[in-house]
C-alpha cells in the first residue's frame, strides 16, 4: 500500500514538473515579449505625436489596435503637460538689451479631455514645449499571472504583468494648416 501511494505521488510530481513548469516558463516569455511590444508601440505613438505636434483620431486608433494585437486588453492613459509661458520683458539700462523674465508653468490635461477634443475635431493639437506621456497597463489576467497566483498565492487586484510608459517633449507646434 505504501509503495503504491509513493508511486502515485511520484507520478503526480513528475506530471507537474513535465507540464506545468515548462508552461509557466513559456507563458512568462510570452508576457516578456508583450511587454517589449507595448513599450515599442508606446514609443512609436509618442514620437510620432511629438514630432508632428498633434494626436489624430487615426493615430490613437492605431495605438489601441497595436496594443490589443498583443492578445491582451489595456487601460490606456494619456497626459499632456501644457507649457503655459508667462514671459515678461525686463529692460536694462542699455538700449536693445532685453531679457525675458517670468515663470513657465505647466498644467495637465488627461485622457478624457484629450479624447473629447479628438472626438469633436478629429485631432488634438499641441505646441512646442508640451510634454506628452502615454501609459498602458494590461487589465486582463494572463496565463502567467494565473499560474503564478495558483502556485505562489500572489493574488491581488492591482497586480499587472504587462505595462509601459513613454513620454517626450513636443518639438513642433501643430497647426490646422
Amino acid at each position: 500500500m505504501g509503495d503504491s501511494l509513493a508511486m502515485v505521488v511520484a507520478i503526480f510530481l513528475a506530471a507537474i514538473m513535465m507540464f506545468v513548469f515548462p508552461m509557466m516558463a513559456m507563458s512568462e516569455r510570452t508576457d516578456d515579449i508583450s511587454q517589449l511590444n507595448v513599450q515599442s508601440i508606446l514609443a512609436e505613438f509618442v514620437n510620432t505625436a511629438r514630432t508632428t505636434g498633434k494626436i489624430t483620431d487615426n493615430a490613437y486608433d492605431k495605438l489601441v489596435a497595436d496594443l490589443y494585437s498583443t492578445g491582451n486588453t489595456y487601460d490606456i492613459t494619456l497626459e499632456i503637460q501644457v507649457l503655459d509661458e508667462n514671459p515678461a520683458k525686463k529692460q536694462s539700462t542699455l538700449m536693445g538689451n532685453e531679457t525675458k523674465i517670468g515663470e513657465n508653468i505647466r498644467y495637465s490635461i488627461y485622457t478624457t479631455q484629450i479624447m473629447e477634443e479628438i472626438e469633436k475635431n478629429g485631432v488634438k493639437y499641441m505646441k512646442e514645449g508640451d510634454l506628452l506621456t502615454a501609459t498602458a497597463i494590461n487589465t486582463n489576467m494572463t496565463i502567467s499571472q494565473m499560474l503564478k497566483n495558483f502556485f505562489y498565492s500572489l493574488g491581488g487586484n492591482n497586480s499587472y504583468n504587462i505595462g509601459g510608459t513613454y513620454s517626450g517633449m513636443v518639438t513642433v507646434t501643430g497647426s490646422a494648416n
